[in-house]
């Protein structure tokens, strides 16, 4: 099940967080705060599993964070995640961009199957590397 994050989520997701290879923590504890859209991903007793982090903009809007736990992969809660953000995008959203390491190939399939195409490199976006900046129209 898809639903938006409640106050209540916020240590799961902290821990979840923490398997991003570069967490942004405040970008979390804003979106806990109710600033941008924070969808959570559950498992049959509710407790989240993954969540999608998106903060808005005028006519574009980030996809700051995705994550799923290793145990809950390929079960398609990614791709449930992408749809249920882009369905609850404000209407004024034309594009959706997000960034992702060169060499998370698993991340970039998804992305690239749910519409993204690489429009930019950013040489320093991570502490470790480039990213390549993806985007998509919805």
């Amino acid at each position: 099940m898809i639903r938006l994050a409640d106050p209540g989520d916020a240590p799961i997701l902290r821990a979840l967080q923490s398997i991003l290879p570069e967490p942004a923590p405040e970008t979390l504890e804003r979106a806990l705060s109710g600033y941008g859209l924070l969808l959570v991903s559950t498992d049959d007793t509710d407790t989240p599993v993954g969540y999608a982090l998106t903060l808005p903009g005028d006519e574009r809007a980030y996809l700051a964070e995705l994550v799923v736990a290793p145990a809950a992969r390929r079960e398609g809660r990614a791709t449930s995640l992408l749809e249920a953000t882009v369905a609850r995008l404000s209407e004024d959203v034309t594009t959706l961009s997000l960034a992702v390491s060169p060499d998370n190939e698993a991340a970039r399939e998804l992305y690239e199957t749910a519409g993204f195409r690489v429009v930019d490199v950013d040489p320093e976006y991570y502490d470790s590397g480039p990213a390549l900046i993806l985007a998509r129209t919805v």
